[in-house]
C-alpha cells in the first residue's frame, strides 16, 4: 500500500455557481486545491513524464468545471470535480478537493468559505 500525495494548491477560476440569483448572473472567483494520490513508485526510480501524472490537465480540467458549471451549491461543484478527477485520470486512487467561495455575499464577513470532500475510485 502506497501512501504518495501530489499537492495542487490556488487553482483560481471565475464561476457562477452560488444560492442567490447575482451569483449565477454576475459570478465570483472560486479557488481549488487539490490532494491527489497515486503511486509514484514508478516515476521515482523512471524519472519519466509518461509514469506520472500531467498535473496541466488536472488544472485544465477544474479550470473549466469551475468556469462551465451553474449550481445553486458549491457542495455540488466540489462534488462534481473529485468525481470527474477521478474519472478522467487513471492514476489516481483517491482526491481530495477544498473548493472555497473567496467572497461570500455576507452582510459585514471578509472570510471565504470552503467546503472540502475526499473520494476514492470504488465510490464513482
Amino acid at each position: 500500500m502506497f501512501m504518495d500525495c501530489i499537492h495542487v494548491t490556488g487553482i483560481r477560476a471565475y464561476g457562477y455557481t452560488g444560492y442567490l440569483p447575482e451569483e449565477q448572473s454576475l459570478g465570483q472567483w472560486f479557488e481549488v486545491d487539490l490532494k491527489l494520490w497515486l503511486d509514484l513508485s514508478t516515476p521515482g526510480r523512471t524519472d519519466g513524464i509518461e509514469d506520472t501524472l500531467d498535473y496541466r490537465g488536472v488544472v485544465s480540467l477544474v479550470q473549466n468545471l469551475v468556469k462551465t458549471s451553474k449550481f445553486a451549491l458549491i457542495e455540488r461543484l466540489v462534488t462534481v470535480i473529485a468525481d470527474s478527477i477521478l474519472r478522467e485520470c487513471n492514476h489516481i486512487t483517491q482526491v481530495q478537493v477544498t473548493l472555497s467561495k473567496l467572497a461570500a455575499p455576507i452582510p459585514d464577513f471578509s472570510g471565504k468559505i470552503s467546503v472540502e470532500v475526499t473520494r476514492s475510485k470504488s465510490q464513482i
